[in-house]
């Protein structure tokens, strides 16, 4: 790879049987999600999501409801390691917030952007080391996607169909093509998958 694109990006995300991403009710249903996150594989995927990262990119949406649940986390001895792992990397790690609306940052060690994120992408790529996540973040990630960005997904999928509530893939997309690197199947029937695109 030459500097510009020295640095992976990677994406995860959890989703329906039917591709959705949220339930009906809306961006904060995760309603049909609930019993599986907390699974082995689904745990055990949180930690691989985050393991080689050192940059993670949110949603104005994500970030603040992230920053309502995870920092208790990174400080609670009862939380599994796993959890406490994810949210002591979340906690301490850089984290750029995409947002038209936010004033100010609402972690520490954050920084707010009001560009789009191909750009912020191509810029984070020629500094530092470490893969750059998006972190659970829809709408980066479909910005990143179009812009044939992504190098690596990782994916939940859940075995409830939903019937409504917004799809990671819409029609439009540049075709491209992904090599299944791992896969991972738990007791509910949630599966992990890591896909890397090739180019």
């Amino acid at each position: 790879m030459n500097k510009a694109t020295s640095r992976r990006v990677t994406a995860n995300l959890a989703l329906s049987l039917d591709g959705r991403y949220n339930g009906r009710g809306g961006v904060h249903d995760f309603s049909a999600f609930a019993p599986y996150v907390t699974t082995e594989v689904a745990r055990d995927q949180l930690t691989r999501i985050w393991e080689g990262a050192t940059t993670a990119l949110l949603g104005r949406v994500n970030a603040q409801g992230f920053l309502g649940y995870w920092p208790s986390v990174a400080v609670d001895e009862n939380a599994d390691p796993r959890d406490r792992g994810y949210a002591k990397w979340l906690v301490d790690t850089e984290k750029v917030v995409f947002s038209t609306t936010l004033a100010e940052a609402p972690w520490h060690n954050t920084r707010l952007v009001n560009a789009p994120a191909a750009e912020v992408v191509a810029d984070l790529r020629t500094a530092g080391e470490g893969d750059i996540l998006v972190n659970s973040s829809a709408s980066v990630m479909k910005a990143l996607l179009s812009a044939d960005l992504l190098d690596r997904l990782y994916l939940m999928v859940f075995p409830e169909i939903v019937g409504g509530g917004a799809r990671l893939f819409d029609d439009g997309l540049p075709s491209s093509k992904w090599k299944l690197t791992h896969q991972e199947t738990g007791d509910l029937g949630e599966i992990a998958l890591v896909y890397d695109r090739l180019r």
